[in-house]
């Protein structure tokens, strides 16, 4: 596979920050608010997808209008915006990583649940924008992760067969998105473990960070 055949999909969230486990304390917080009384470890196995899904999983359809759920969400995020300003960065390594793919001429993207306001707020803080080829976000799917719509419509912006996409993920949805897309994924194992990952055969490697030296595979 020659370089222009390939391309690099980013989830955001645990993946290019290591900012989940504020995701969790903020739903953790706002569901408990609104009457759920889960325990962390439950909320945790929730945190997929959109937020107005994960409010649907846990309520149920009708418990919440589309304007609720969305001032819901809303509030939630500005609350883990705050929470995680002081500590916003790129994981280790991360940096090196997306300047030896931009000089090598691999296109990249980002495929996330995220919205464009937990996204506008990471790229524009750290600067990521030039390292983009395109950005598909939780507005531009129909149906999310695990779901391979996200990463498809990464791939097709990209100009780039599904086969020659690896995605770098951290969560198992999002691995099975990979899956169901027909590419191989790198887990970050920022927010689970290897365990959770027995399911899926299409993974490349596991790493903790991008100074992984297994990752320099990718390059060749």
């Amino acid at each position: 596979m020659t370089q222009q055949e390939k391309a690099f999909l980013f989830d955001l969230n645990g993946t290019m920050i290591n900012d989940m486990e504020f995701h969790l304390e903020g739903w953790y917080n706002m569901l408990n608010k609104l009457g759920a009384n889960l325990p962390r470890e439950i909320v945790r196995s929730h945190m997929y997808g959109k937020n107005e899904e994960l409010l649907v999983r846990i309520f149920g359809k009708d418990h919440f209008t589309a304007q609720q759920m969305e001032e819901i969400a809303h509030e939630k995020e500005v609350l883990y915006q705050e929470a995680f300003r002081p500590h916003l960065e790129l994981i280790a390594g991360l940096p090196a990583f997306l300047e030896k793919a931009a000089a090598a001429g691999i296109p990249m993207a980002i495929g996330s649940a995220a919205n464009t306001f937990n996204i506008n707020y990471v790229l524009d803080n750290l600067d990521l924008r030039h390292y983009l080829k395109t950005i598909v976000s939780a507005g531009d799917v129909t149906t999310s992760k695990p779901d391979p719509e996200v990463f498809l419509k990464c791939a097709a912006a990209l100009g780039v067969a599904p086969a020659g996409c690896i995605v770098f993920e951290d969560a198992p949805k999002g691995v099975e998105a990979a899956f169901n897309a027909g590419m191989e994924a790198v887990v970050l194992t920022t927010m689970h473990t290897r365990d959770e990952f027995a399911a899926y055969n299409n993974i490349r490697a596991f790493v903790a960070d991008y100074t992984d030296p297994v990752l320099q595979q990718l390059f060749a």
